[in-house]
């Protein structure tokens, strides 16, 4: 492809190189003496209820003439990822068909690139991340996120927590952070860019949830732009791509490209999903051609629905900290106005996109008011113990903002919460003596969790067993429990209050943890115990629990299970959170190491 070629494609936002080639497959209608086995669709000719299948079979097509090869473009792939670049602002980009997921994997598997390597890496990661550190045999210093004082919700690491890690671990690879968070929350990361690019080395973004930063002059920058080397977006969660559609950008030189490609090949399908593929050229098309006013109606629909939420004074919106003035002005609209913060705030923006409510009264937790949504024909993005996050895109019209406040005037009008105790209560309806408002103070959350009462509040509280070289060999061998000597367990957590995340092997005088090395090895079954969560504490996981979404591990395999976390697994429980990694998904049991000698009780 000549250079004048590809520059007059790039000037051409409205094209959609892979996309009019898969059109153009299926018009010229040629006899398929290739994969896949359905023949264009015609496998199912006949067939009740395919026809929507067929219409996307149609185009399902494999590397054929015409149709490029995702692990070596030269052609229509080429071209629409090149367009990519240009519309994300990258040097360069990748199409991903296994989601983020493949993205995350890829790039730390190109920076630890041989086993043992050491990467820092925030506390409040996905699960997709400790898998790809897993893969690579690489070991993380975990960096302890910061926490929003006002929903208790962990965003990111500190900067100064940033310096103090690579001050003491020079030799690390690169720096990865999540920024934005499931919730829409999220600071800037040009300080971050300049923090690592000054000790040489790549910081790594995984922004699955913001691959519609930038685009608009209402939404925050995106991390390109703040200069991060490599970024993983979900174009699929906040964009307009098929699920699984996502994309990897380059830019700098501090990533081995080549390495890249090869790692992508790893963890990509050698039979990509061209649908996916097509959907992404189109979702990038989308706003690549349309420019800021592709998100105009999206917003107003956002808007439409902040405005009539005001009006609902028992459902609260999160947003972000305000500096403290003397005199803050009181917002329009009857809305609350932003929380005030004397000191730097947690996080400083909030993706207008991500509208997330809770109920001020606490009758209703998060799981519940999800439920109660969903059976007025209106279904949440995901819940906590608190919080519904309610998701708005580039596709959502007035009318659903309307349909989703008629259902929430509903529920305020029937006064949803706790029923009687004889009633048919579902087990997540907390009753307010039994659950918290959504916005705590940290001791307040800490007091709910340990339901202790206000003046019984201890100032100590046992932590994770500090993950040492020492205590690896000896978890990786058959030693018994009572080995270890008080020195081995860690002092009490940084934030024991407001974490909803583990703090695995972070020290309370450090917000950095020590190395802990990651590898593919499993325990024998016959090492394990199932035990009630309530028996828990104090015994050694054997499992890692992942509440699901937002995918980010409450408990890990390996790690000292506190009194907090038990009984935040006992009350997820009885919520009836949905949980990744458990044996038991419902939290009846939790799998331990054999190392107290206790029963399960029925």
């Amino acid at each position: 492809m000549s250079i004048e070629y590809r520059d007059a494609q790039l000037r051409n936002k409205e094209s959609a190189p892979l996309w009019e080639a898969l059109q153009n497959y299926r018009q010229k209608g040629r006899t398929s003496f290739h994969v896949p086995g359905h023949k264009n669709g015609k496998a199912y000719m006949g067939v009740p209820g395919a026809d929507l299948l067929m219409d996307v079979l149609s185009v399902d097509v494999t590397e054929i003439t015409g149709t490029d090869d995702l692990h070596q473009p030269d052609g229509v792939i080429l071209e629409a990822q090149r367009l990519a670049a240009d519309c994300f602002g990258a040097e360069e980009s990748f199409f991903l068909v296994g989601g983020s997921t493949a993205g995350n994997l890829a790039m730390i598997l190109t920076v630890c690139a041989q086993p043992g390597d050491l990467i820092l890496v925030q506390r409040n990661v996905h699960k997709s991340v400790l898998n790809g550190l897993m893969l690579a045999g690489a070991q993380a210093v975990f960096l302890d996120p910061e926490v929003d004082a006002g929903s208790g919700l962990a965003i990111a690491p500190s900067l100064a927590a940033g310096s103090a890690a690579l001050s003491a671990y020079p030799k690390a690879k690169g720096v990865l952070l999540t920024m934005p968070n499931y919730y829409g929350m999220g600071t800037d990361l040009t300080a971050w860019s300049e923090l690592c690019h000054a000790a040489g080395i790549p910081l790594l973004v995984d922004e699955a949830h913001g691959a519609h930063y930038g685009q608009h002059p209402d939404l925050p920058r995106h991390a390109l732009s703040c200069g991060a080397d490599v970024v993983v977006q979900s174009t699929h969660k906040m964009l307009a791509a098929m699920t699984m559609g996502a994309m990897l950008h380059v830019q700098g030189p501090r990533l081995d490209r080549a390495l890249l490609r090869q790692r992508l090949a790893m963890v990509q399908s050698s039979s990509p999903s061209y649908p996916v593929m097509g959907s992404l050229d189109l979702a990038r098309r989308l706003i690549h051609a349309q420019g800021p006013s592709a998100f105009t109606a999206g917003l107003a629909a956002v808007n439409t629905f902040k405005r009539g939420l005001a009006q609902l004074p028992r459902l609260g919106l999160l947003q972000p900290p305000q500096p403290r003035s003397p005199a803050a002005a009181s917002p329009a609209g009857g809305q609350d106005p932003p929380p005030q913060q004397a000191g730097p705030a947690a996080y400083t923006h909030q993706d207008p996109f991500k509208a997330v409510i809770y109920d001020r009264t606490g009758a209703l937790s998060g799981f519940a008011l999800q439920r109660a949504l969903e059976e007025r024909g209106c279904v949440p993005e995901m819940s906590d113990e608190h919080h519904v996050v309610l998701l708005f895109t580039l596709g959502s019209t007035e009318e659903d903002a309307k349909h989703l406040l008629q259902a929430l005037q509903h529920m305020v009008e029937e006064d949803l919460g706790e029923q009687p105790a004889d009633s048919n209560e579902e087990p997540d309806q907390l009753s307010p003596a039994d659950s918290s408002p959504p916005v705590q103070s940290p001791q307040e959350l800490q007091r709910l969790d340990s339901n202790e009462e206000p003046d019984q509040l201890s100032s100590s509280a046992p932590s994770p067993l500090v993950q040492s070289p020492q205590e690896l060999q000896r978890l990786d061998s058959n030693e018994e429990p009572d080995q270890i000597s008080s020195a081995d367990s860690s002092p009490q957590l940084k934030h024991p209050a407001t974490h909803n995340v583990s703090t695995w092997n972070i020290f309370e005088a450090q917000s950095y943890s020590e190395p802990v090395a990651f590898h593919l090895g499993t325990l024998d079954p016959k090492e394990l115990t199932a035990l009630p969560p309530e028996q828990c504490a104090g015994e050694i996981a054997g499992e890692t629990i992942i509440p699901y979404p937002p995918g980010i591990p409450l408990l890990y395999a390996g790690e000292r299970i506190t009194p907090k976390q038990a009984k935040r697994l006992v009350r997820l429980r009885d919520l009836g959170a949905k949980c990744q990694g458990a044996a038991d998904p419902a939290l009846r049991t939790i799998l331990v190491r054999n190392t107290s000698g206790k029963q399960v009780t029925s």
